[in-house]
């Protein structure tokens, strides 16, 4: 599959990255976890190098060889897209010719951290970081629209302006937090000459997102449920309802087992039920990550019940 045939639509699972108890990855566990996701048929891709992989610690060789890794057990079934995360503009364009180079489909591009102290009112900052990455590759990009609380998430008309001058935009990966910028956002980027896709990562209030239009998701819980998530992405493009809410009750224990506060524990979370549900051996985190309490773990267990998750039918949805 070509950079020209991936379409950044439909629903996206971001993976997890384990780990072992010395902190090295786990490359049999993270295979393994690859061909649990692939599993679920429907899926538009995989997307790996994401906040749901920890990718704030992971060695730059480290993601480059999650790309060799992915592309090893993937091959054609599935498109691979890559986490951009860097802080330096050069460094991005680098991840992104290399990831070009490896089979990658697709890139999803991460603002800098660095532009959290002001970089919204210089959006000729965010035009240079894109301009890097787009000379370096042709990939089609997923833009990352941080939370407005984040201090990343990019103004309305620089959102746009962005899609304008670098056509390799295809999609947002939307995660502003507030409802009305969400849907000014489906409705402004749908509008543009070359529409541009809304994928939701609000994870939280996802049939309600859903509904306001998006194109898809792409979300780090499509690590442990992406067959209940591609079950209400469809029922809501069916416009089936009655379908849409049944399937919402079962992820909303999920919802309360990965997202309730604090939210940067939401992926060793997500680690933890897939030990419970017998998909991982181990849940390490690198620092400063820390493993939940024994009380959250007993929660997670909870939630997976209420959610009726077992070792029998996870990733086996059917409708």
């Amino acid at each position: 599959m070509g950079a020209t045939q991936f379409e950044p639509k439909g629903v996206i699972p971001a993976c997890l990255m384990p780990f072992n108890a010395d902190l090295s990855i786990n490359e049999a566990a993270y295979r393994a976890h690859l061909e649990d996701i692939a599993s679920v048929k429907g899926l538009a891709g995989i997307t790996i190098n994401g906040h749901a992989a920890e990718v704030h610690a992971l060695t730059i060789e480290e993601q480059k060889r999650a790309v060799v890794v992915t592309k090893n057990v993937l091959q054609s079934r599935l498109p691979t897209i890559v986490g951009i995360c860097t802080e330096s503009s050069l460094e991005a364009g680098r991840l992104a010719a290399y990831a070009q180079k490896e089979g990658a489909e697709g890139l999803l591009v991460f603002p800098p951290a660095f532009m959290s102290l002001g970089g919204h009112l210089r959006p000729e900052m965010i035009y240079g970081h894109l301009r890097h990455i787009t000379e370096a590759s042709d990939l089609p990009i997923i833009l990352f629209q941080f939370p407005i609380a984040s201090q990343l998430s990019y103004p309305v008309d620089t959102l746009l302006e962005l899609c304008r001058r670098f056509p390799t935009i295809r999609a947002i990966k939307d995660q502003i937090g507030d409802g009305n910028q969400h849907e000014r956002h489906i409705r402004e980027l749908h509008a543009l000459d070359k529409p541009v896709y809304t994928l939701t990562t609000h994870s939280a209030w996802l049939l309600g997102s859903l509904a306001m239009g998006c194109d898809g998701l792409l979300s780090g819980a499509g690590s442990v449920v992406a067959d209940l998530q591609l079950a209400l992405f469809n029922a809501v493009k069916a416009d089936d309802l009655k379908t849409a809410r049944a399937i919402n009750d079962r992820i909303y224990p999920t919802v309360r087992a990965f997202y309730d506060a604090p939210l940067l524990d939401m992926h060793n979370r997500m680690k933890e039920a897939l030990v419970l549900l017998g998909r991982m051996k181990e849940a390490h985190v690198r620092p400063p990550l820390v493993k939940p309490s024994a009380a959250e773990l007993e929660k997670i267990g909870r939630m997976m019940k209420l959610a009726g998750l077992t070792a029998d039918n996870v990733y086996q949805y059917a409708a």
